[in-house]
């Protein structure tokens, strides 16, 4: 019989060792779970002094999965004129990596292109498909792929999406701190609570719910942890399967725990359960799951083509990267394996002319009313593509580029940055409690986290097209943007409180509607040529001065109440993640009391409720009347313990882990409690029963104050006093006579 076509969205990609591909649709007619295989034929390729290229070509002759060896021109981004290369093609992507690491072992001195880019990756670059596409396949009755065509588009607005059956699964209780007695089992059709038993009859429960539902995404919470080898070690030792993946012939994928550095600091990443033809996303592994849940996970995945797993678990930096390797292998550039290109020679001069990051206006500390702030959208991305700033283009003179084709970099910023814009317009059509304004956000806030870090890639070391010149001309004309975006707001008679990077905060007498604001923010758009939009108007706002010297300001510390209620809060306490939940929730309901304040008349009853609050949470803590799990502090170690000369709190709890038996990682978070004794803390995650007598109050007391006073500095309270008051009592609330 001949071929057929088929409908149906893509879910699932991967390596299949011997055929090449194996891809798992969803049906659009029958909504069935359909899998088809694909082969797919590879290449990449060497460059090296002529004598290595020969020896290469003579060893790969000898392989039997090379299909074919020829010379070719391609271009290098980072080299002037065109690279010769020798293309090596290779019968299956599984073939591929064994065969690079084969040679790369051999003939370390060679350069190497296209060698370890990923299987989705490559397959856009080559077919336009990507997760969730909507694609025509033509197949054959073996089942194998003749040919594919994406029906729909990355950048589609409001995509088609298929009918998505998501599971959740559940323990109930966090299982480092507690005995696990049941798994919940929910989804769009069942919510069971499965108690756990010692033989093994749970597991029968719950592999029948996922055969009867089916499930594409498992959901879990400590999915990687424990849940995932708990069930597996339960299935091997009672002989009871449980069908986790949807190709019963593939056994669970593991990847293994890892520690990086980025932007600063130490990240560690533990062990991953991958699933074949469905997907597992673990909430508490997930690096962005806090700010754009599941369907900003599913744009991730959209948008920069990794596999639906990855995408909730990697950093947005590995999404921008995998897109801009799509946009080279698109146009036929090189896609390095390991990068060479070094920073050009600067004097000192040139250093500090050029490396001097964005813009900062120190803050005018203290309490205002009525202030508009206005924001770029997304500036460095809108420099980076007005600017045409990318490392195989010659660098713009400020914002005016040098070249008018796009580069690599601003030819993979400009859909994504464009379709940011469209989503906030989008959801601006919908009333605030619409059921679309939360995923339209959550899609936007994913995006959001692209453009972020694709600054930061530019400058990034080990980015495949990073170029440290060309992050300096994105800080250059960032810097130039908020300097005229500056001199049309005091030109239009506003003053300027602070500017921080690609905001400005901005107040004039009478000005306290949207509309006040129009003409300036006309203004800024035509000097600038980028878009700017009005974030909001703060009822008040309050910027905050240091902790160390209340002489000087902090740029990125204050807290305000728009006029629509909401509340905005950046670098306090409760944005911390080493803060306790309870003092971090005390602090946000403080801020919360005082954000009903709609005048500055309104705003003395609020502060003494707010220090009712306050004085409230005091004796609660006095009382012992905080549960310990609500005072845990969420800490970090960076480095291996032995390196460690003088013990931190969290160091302290980590030893204590390690001592029971517990591995360690550098950049794994350790949660702990503060206790009075010899140790000064106690692990959480030991697992073991905390004496509630053992809780060191004082040092609670003390962090407590610190949210605190925090909060009650712009309402002329002295943080010093609030802390002495609330060690040992005899201080009075006084309140500054004039709320500027």
């Amino acid at each position: 019989m001949n071929p057929h076509l088929f409908h149906g969205w893509l879910l699932d990609l991967y390596l299949d060792q011997e055929d090449g591909l194996s891809l798992w649709f969803i049906d659009q007619e029958t909504d069935e779970r359909v899998r088809f295989k694909q082969p797919f034929p590879v290449q990449f390729f060497a460059t090296g002094q002529n004598e290595q290229l020969r020896a290469l070509w003579k060893e790969l002759r000898k392989r039997p999965c090379v299909t074919s060896l020829q010379r070719e021109t391609r271009q290098d981004v980072f080299v002037a004129d065109p690279v010769e290369v020798l293309s090596i093609g290779v019968d299956t992507p599984a073939n591929q990596v064994r065969l690079f690491h084969d040679m790369e072992e051999i003939f370390p001195d060679m350069t190497w292109y296209d060698a370890d880019v990923t299987i989705s990756t490559r397959y856009i670059a080559r077919y336009g498909a990507f997760p969730l596409a909507l694609c025509e396949v033509l197949v054959d009755q073996a089942g194998q792929i003749q040919a594919l065509k994406t029906l729909n588009s990355r950048w589609d607005l409001m995509p088609e999406l298929p009918p998505l059956r998501v599971m959740e699964l559940v323990p109930d209780c966090d299982p480092a701190r507690g005995q696990v007695r049941s798994l919940g089992v929910f989804s769009d059709r069942l919510r069971q609570q499965v108690p756990l038993d010692a033989e093994g009859d749970f597991l029968h429960v719950i592999d029948q719910a996922i055969l009867d539902y089916n499930p594409d995404i498992l959901v879990t919470d400590w999915g990687d942890a424990w849940l995932i080898p708990f069930l597996l070690s339960q299935s091997e030792n009672t002989g009871i399967p449980i069908h986790l993946n949807r190709d019963e012939g593939k056994t669970v994928r593991w990847q293994k725990e890892t520690t990086y550095f980025s932007y600063g600091h130490i990240i560690y990443r533990p062990e991953e359960a991958h699933l074949y033809g469905r997907c597992h996303v673990d909430r508490k592994s997930a690096m962005m799951w806090s700010d754009y849940s599941l369907a900003g996970t599913l744009e991730m995945a959209r948008v920069t083509t990794l596999p639906i797993e990855k995408a909730a678990r990697v950093s947005p930096g590995q999404g921008i990267s995998a897109m801009q390797v799509i946009t080279a292998l698109e146009r036929g550039i090189l896609v390095p394996y390991q990068k060479r290109q070094v920073e050009e020679f600067k004097s000192g001069m040139q250093l500090i002319q050029s490396d001097r990051g964005g813009m900062i206006y120190q803050p005018k500390v203290g309490l205002h009313m009525d202030v508009a702030q206005v924001d770029f959208v997304s500036m460095y991305p809108a420099v980076i593509i007005q600017g045409n700033i990318s490392p195989e283009v010659p660098l713009p003179d400020v914002l005016e580029p040098a070249s008018s084709e796009l580069g690599v970099v601003p030819a993979t910023l400009k859909p994504l940055y464009e379709k940011r814009v469209a989503l906030k317009k989008k959801c601006r059509e919908y009333p605030p409690e619409h059921p679309m304004v939360g995923s339209l956000k959550a899609r936007a806030m994913a995006l959001k986290w692209l453009l972020v870090v694709c600054f930061g890639f530019l400058g990034y070391k080990n980015a495949r097209y990073g170029r440290i010149e060309a992050h300096e001309a994105v800080t250059k004309g960032g810097r130039e943007v908020l300097l005229r975006a500056k001199e049309v707001a005091e030109e239009e008679g506003f003053e300027v409180l602070h500017m921080y990077v690609d905001a400005l905060w901005i107040k004039k007498r009478g000005c306290n509607r949207p509309e006040h604001f129009n003409d300036v923010i006309n203004r800024i758009n035509h000097r600038t040529g980028l878009t700017i939009n009005l974030d909001g108007i703060y009822r008040w706002v309050a910027f905050l001065p240091s902790k160390v010297d209340d002489r000087v300001p902090i740029a990125n510390r204050y807290f305000g109440v728009f006029q629509s209620g909401e509340v905005k809060v950046r670098g306090l306490e409760a944005r911390r993640r080493d803060t306790p939940r309870w003092i971090a929730a005390i602090q946000s309901r403080m801020i919360e009391v005082l954000g009903k304040a709609r005048n500055k008349r309104e705003l003395r009853p609020c502060i003494l409720e707010a220090f009712s609050v306050y004085q409230e949470a005091l004796d609660q803590l006095n009382a012992g009347r905080v549960p310990p799990d609500q005072l845990v502090v969420n800490g970090k170690v960076s480095y291996a313990l032995e390196a460690y000369r003088s013990s931190t709190a969290a160091v302290r709890a980590a030893r204590q882990m390690e001592a029971a038996g517990m591995s360690i990682r550098p950049g794994q978070r350790i949660r702990f409690l503060y206790t009075i004794g010899e140790q000064a803390v106690f692990a959480w995650d030991l697992g073991k029963v905390f004496d509630p007598a053992l809780l060191n109050k004082a040092r609670y007391i003390e962090l407590l104050a610190k949210a605190g006073g925090s909060v009650l500095l712009p309402f002329g309270i002295d943080p010093k006093l609030l802390m002495e008051w609330s060690v040992r009592g005899g201080v009075q609330l006084m309140l500054k006579d004039c709320l500027i």
